[in-house]
């Protein structure tokens, strides 16, 4: 069976949904392709669903640009929905006075940014807003929220199919090439098929740098490696004792082990970051030794034994150990050089606070 239509997108995660409803709004006529049986089972629904405020990364970067932007967008469109978020804000802490130098640097950054609702405070005022909170110095973000991301893609994908797109499950890209007025791909699952298209969007994620690799006539160069950081959460038994978010001060490859609330103020500590050469979604319970000692240099009361494996998730870096953090990679023809062939890479945190910002963004570049 062969087909024939105008935009495809593969990958029906937050991203991937955000960029089909942003092409479907613009009058497109979209396939969204996605190889597992469900929306959103990898980065998007194993995470911590936070909306970021925009605080960590480099003025000018993409992930700056998009996530202050997909933010706003963001808090609008849940609210104007009725997707379930709530701005809780959040706290970053530094529990030693020689973290207190990066603090400040934190919040300049930040500032630049253009997030520049941070309230700097001492250690006693953090420490009345959250009692059982340790610390010298914090940033009180209240721009940060959390958010049902299963609700919010949803949304996306509901909107999408009400302007004409539709989504193709258990339908996994084998290959394909530039053809001449395009793209042909090879769709394998319960309904095998080769499909023409003259837009395409590699959203895949975790997989984008193998799609792009089966992709005949794109230059191999232009694939950045990929690297995994397996990201781990252990939830805590009992209720929680913050009201709000607790950040410790970043490390090299993500925001430290924090503690994050959900929708129902269940408390989870995490991710941790373990390189690993393979998925995989498992929690070693004996990692929970590494998390208790960084919880309580922030939450010196946490008990023994309260800690229960929760869930992981798997980032998708194009930095490895020790390497400085990358940027998002939305890559064009100006890279490429193949007309209408959008690659994305490295779609990490900030992804879904970013992902509206993202959706529009590719939809422009695609005309």
């Amino acid at each position: 069976m062969t087909a024939d239509v105008d935009c495809v997108v593969v990958g029906a995660g937050v991203v991937g949904l955000a960029i089909a409803r942003a092409l479907a709004l613009a009058g497109r006529e979209v396939v969204i392709l996605e190889a597992t049986t469900t929306i959103g089972s990898e980065t998007s629904s194993r995470n911590s669903e936070v909306i970021h405020a925009g605080l960590y990364y480099p003025p000018g970067s993409l992930k700056a640009r998009l996530c202050l932007a997909g933010r706003r967008r963001l808090y609008d469109y849940c609210a104007s929905r009725g997707i379930a978020h709530r701005r809780v804000e959040k706290l970053v802490v530094a529990t030693m006075e020689d973290q207190l130098p990066s603090l400040k640097r934190l919040q300049q950054t930040a500032r630049a940014n253009g997030a520049d609702d941070l309230e700097p405070l001492d250690g006693p005022a953090a420490r009345g807003l959250e009692p059982a909170l340790r610390c010298v110095a914090a940033l009180r973000s209240p721009s940060t929220g959390i958010i049902d991301s299963h609700g919010l893609m949803l949304s996306l994908l509901g909107e999408a199919e009400a302007a004409g797109a539709m989504l193709a499950l258990n339908s996994p890209v084998l290959g394909g090439g530039v053809a001449k007025h395009g793209f042909t791909l090879d769709v394998g699952g319960t309904e095998p098929m080769r499909l023409s298209c003259r837009r395409l969007v590699n959203a895949a994620g975790l997989h984008a740098q193998d799609l792009a690799r089966r992709l005949d006539g794109l230059p191999p160069d232009t694939v950045p490696p990929l690297f995994l950081a397996k990201g781990n959460y252990f939830t805590l038994a009992g209720r929680s004792p913050f009201r709000r978010l607790i950040y410790p001060m970043p490390e090299a490859a993500g925001l430290g082990i924090h503690l994050g609330l959900d929708l129902a103020g269940q408390a989870r500590f995490g991710p941790d970051v373990e390189w690993v050469d393979r998925i995989d979604y498992g929690v070693d319970p004996s990692r929970a030794t590494q998390f208790y000692a960084a919880i309580r240099r922030y939450y010196p009361d946490l008990a023994d034994d309260v800690l229960l494996p929760g869930y992981a998730g798997v980032r998708p870096k194009l930095q490895g150990l020790g390497d400085p953090a990358a940027d998002f990679v939305i890559q064009g023809a100006d890279r490429h050089g193949i007309a209408g062939l959008v690659n994305l890479y490295g779609i990490e945190s900030p992804g879904l606070t970013s992902a509206l910002a993202i959706g529009d963004l590719v939809a422009s570049r695609l005309g």
